[in-house]
């Protein structure tokens, strides 16, 4: 039985995709890497893509969060603070649960990331829901399929 880990979507399996890896033994993160090389301009907001899904638990959540190298030395950030990939991500109907990340330039300068430049850090959570939770609905998409 598989719990947890990362697989390269099918669009991406001839790229030379690396799955992450955590670079030390007390490492919490799995080092993700940009699958493209992209440029982003200041003040822009740019969607990497990383060629990957993340199968996980039910009730477990992949936090995608950004590696403080490119948020203290190239000014990005993350343009929705922290990622939420849900475990219903995975194989969805619209994307096969691509893992795309959303970053923005709030320097001055444009930077390049090129392929295989670690940008992200996925780090695989638990969660607890609530007493009389009836959530009984299926994910139809990829990005904003559940809702408002």
């Amino acid at each position: 039985m598989r719990n947890r880990g990362f697989e390269v979507i099918s669009s991406f399996r001839d790229k030379n995709i690396n799955l992450p890896v955590r670079k030390t033994a007390h490492s919490a993160g799995y080092d993700i890497e940009a699958a493209e090389s992209v440029s982003v301009e200041p003040g822009a907001l740019a969607l990497i893509a990383t060629g990957l899904k993340a199968y996980m638990q039910a009730d477990e959540y992949l936090g995608i969060h950004i590696r403080s190298s490119l948020g203290i030395k190239q000014q990005l950030l993350l343009a929705n603070s922290q990622g939420v990939v849900d475990a219903d991500y995975y194989n969805n109907s619209d994307n096969e649960g691509h893992i795309i990340i959303a970053l923005r330039n709030v320097g001055d300068r444009t930077v390049t990331i090129n392929k295989g430049d670690r940008i992200a850090q996925g780090i695989f959570y638990r969660y607890l829901t609530v007493d009389e939770d009836f959530a009984e609905g299926t994910r139809s998409g990829g990005f904003g399929s559940t809702g408002r």
